[in-house]
């Protein structure tokens, strides 16, 4: 399979991230070595989404800081970025209300309709617009039928989307344009299918089973429509979770879940233990930490006489 014949995954996380963990960043990683080796996606960015503030959940600290926390865990990454238009709403937005957003803006940044798992893969997704024609704007002189790479294509997306939502800010103050900025000339991709999928922890899929705590009309739009990556956390058993809900069950081959034969250390890194071992000064907080978040904490005094 070419690399244009491969569906293009743009990986999107919700969350508290309170704080952001090693365990987050390593999710992702994880979550892109495994489609890659598939052979059938090429995983071409990946966005994290902190949840809004007043989603009230006990000891959740400002936006503020939690986004600039994410910010400083991803300041080295090439293709992970932090987006705060969850937090900048009026008020608590849904799992399934931050996807619908996200994939509205791409079809606004490309200029053209994204993929969802109901597709047909030999549909052109990502292509021209009707009625407009302009020159693709990955043109080879030498090869007029030169594709864009993944890279190419994150790089050029990630640089549209800075006009109307974030690009890698001055770390306290992240700048937030009206997403009806004018984008000029739609981009053009060939035939590249595009897709976003919710990434997510087995914790997240495990609260799906739980009676009340999810819409199923949601639910049906989330795994349904868009699709999910699990990466397994804790020797959690996916495959009893899935059991639990017709939902899931229903749409089982729209959940890709992430198999790894060794248990990876991060895999048992959370939140909660590292807001203990803030609490009590346990030197462990370097192995859940980047040091950079754990700098901004001390010196913005989080989480030392909090609980929860």
């Amino acid at each position: 399979m070419t690399e244009n014949n491969k569906t293009h995954v743009i990986l999107l996380s919700c969350g508290s991230f309170n704080p952001i963990t090693k365990g987050h960043i390593h999710m992702f990683e994880k979550a892109r070595e495994y489609l890659h080796k598939s052979g059938r996606f090429i995983v071409i960015g990946g966005i994290i989404s902190p949840v809004h503030d007043s989603y009230g959940k006990p000891g959740l600290v400002p936006s503020r800081h939690r986004l600039t926390m994410c910010q400083l865990a991803v300041q080295s990454s090439d293709w992970i970025r932090v987006d705060p238009w969850e937090c900048y709403q009026d008020t608590w937005q849904t799992t399934c209300s931050v996807l619908e957003h996200h994939r509205d803006l791409m079809k606004r940044v490309t200029g053209c309709i994204l993929s969802n798992v109901n597709t047909p893969s030999s549909t052109p997704v990502i292509g021209q617009p009707q009625n407009q024609t302009p020159p693709p704007i990955y043109q080879n002189q030498n090869n007029m039928n030169h594709k864009p790479t993944a890279i190419k294509l994150w790089g050029k997306v990630s640089e549209n989307l800075g006009k109307i939502c974030c690009v890698r800010p001055h770390i306290d103050r992240f700048t937030f344009i009206d997403e009806n900025a004018n984008l000029g000339t739609a981009m053009r991709y060939e035939e590249i299918e595009l897709r976003i999928l919710l990434l997510c922890g087995s914790d997240l899929l495990d609260s799906f089973c739980i009676p009340g705590l999810w819409k199923d009309s949601d639910m049906e739009v989330i795994v349904g429509d868009f699709g999910i990556v699990v990466v397994p956390r804790d020797g959690a058993d996916t495959e009893k979770i899935m059991n639990h809900s017709s939902i899931l069950r229903k749409f089982k081959d729209n959940i890709t879940v992430v198999k790894d034969e060794i248990s990876h250390p991060m895999s048992i890194v959370s939140s909660t233990k590292s807001r203990l071992a803030l609490q009590h000064g346990d030197g462990h907080v370097v192995d859940y930490l980047n040091q950079p978040v754990i700098d901004y904490i001390l010196k913005s005094q989080l989480y030392i006489n909090t609980s929860g």
